[in-house]
């Protein structure tokens, strides 16, 4: 697909600049949003510029790999690693890098099953800081979550790394807020204690070329609406504001702080330009991307059904990660006209 394709040629570009050689790359999630990315990335890399590097892509179904990538055995440098990170991990290959991306995201599943949900993110974490002990790695990004900051009181301010607000214990949902910072505190535990050198990447919402159409999150539902001409329906007030990073810019970022990211730090990967509330986003798809053809109504229930997070005025400051050289390539239009049009090109392959 066009679209992804001049993504990951970007991406490309951006590792072959920091010079990671013929290294080998281990990835958990590598068939989630951002694991996936990271994959056809390096991937791209090999075919573009004639480096061996090994990609490792741990999985828990070949089947679902195989539909995502390919065949192992027809892709040099690609192996599978079939495997659950909430169990020991084994793997005889030499690691030089890995980058942690399995995750819980849906967020239904955190209010339907929040003990998998924490378990996934606790113990998977550590069972993969334990690999990447015994693997004597050169480099491990954990993916932490914007919602590890809690709840901000910042008003207009934009808020860095280590301003984190309240967690409500009480509330089920923040099973997933709450053990997305346990496991950072884990990953500075891992490198005081065994000298790891382990980052973590704080990602704002991701999205753009890459996210499958089946997605349910929000800024899907937009896409969908624009796709399909309905009405944007908005299930809260949509007072949160968000805050958004492109895949292909995200990844970027990933490698990045492999190589340049300090040792036990967080590093906060968001697009400054695109903070807004939702319903300003909902009002800014209905009527640039949709052109007015759509527009936004309310449905708002009792309870909080649908598993959304509390509401926030969280704005982010990714100054910490620009200061590495990093800047984000595309807006918050660009997004939705990129993810829009990689379905659609999907959509015509499939045709």
């Amino acid at each position: 697909m066009k679209v992804l394709e001049e993504d990951l040629l970007y991406v490309a570009e951006k590792i072959q600049n920091l010079d990671f050689g013929d290294s080998t790359f281990f990835i958990t999630g590598a068939t989630g949003l951002v694991g996936s990315v990271l994959v056809k990335t390096l991937l791209k890399y090999n075919n573009v510029y004639g480096h061996h590097c090994k990609v490792i892509a741990m999985v828990r179904s070949i089947e679902k790999a195989e539909k995502i990538f390919g065949k192992e055995s027809d892709i040099e440098g690609l192996m599978y690693c079939v495997g659950d990170v909430t169990n020991v991990i084994s793997c005889a290959e030499h690691i030089d890098y890995i980058v942690h991306a399995a995750s819980e995201t849906k967020s239904l599943n955190m209010v339907q099953k929040p003990v998998e949900t924490l378990w996934t993110s606790v113990c998977g974490t550590k069972n993969v800081l334990d690999f990447a002990v015994e693997k004597n790695v050169k480099g491990i990004i954990y993916l932490s979550s914007m919602e590890a900051f809690g709840k901000v009181n910042s008003q207009d301010e934009r808020v860095k790394e280590d301003q984190l607000g309240y967690i409500a214990l009480e509330n089920v949902r923040n099973c997933y807020p709450e053990s997305k910072r346990l496991c950072e505190n884990m990953c500075v535990c891992y490198a005081g204690e065994y000298n790891l050198p382990v980052t973590t990447a704080r990602l704002a919402q991701t999205f753009g070329a890459g996210v499958p159409e089946t997605d349910q999150r929000v800024f899907s539902q937009f896409a969908r609406s624009v796709i399909n001409g309905q009405d944007i329906v908005l299930h809260t007030k949509g007072n949160s504001y968000g805050n958004y990073v492109y895949t292909a810019d995200a990844a970027a970022a990933v490698f990045l702080l492999l190589k340049k990211g300090a040792r036990g730090e967080v590093y906060t990967v968001a697009n400054e330009t695109t903070t807004m509330r939702i319903r300003e986003m909902a009002h800014l798809v209905a009527g640039e991307i949709a052109e007015g053809k759509i527009d936004v109504v309310f449905d708002i229930p009792e309870g909080n059904q649908y598993g959304y997070a509390s509401e926030t005025a969280l704005k982010l400051d990714a100054s910490k990660l620009r200061e590495l050289g990093w800047s984000p390539k595309y807006d918050l239009k660009d997004f939705y006209n990129r993810l829009i049009l990689s379905w659609n090109e999907a959509n015509q392959l499939l045709s």
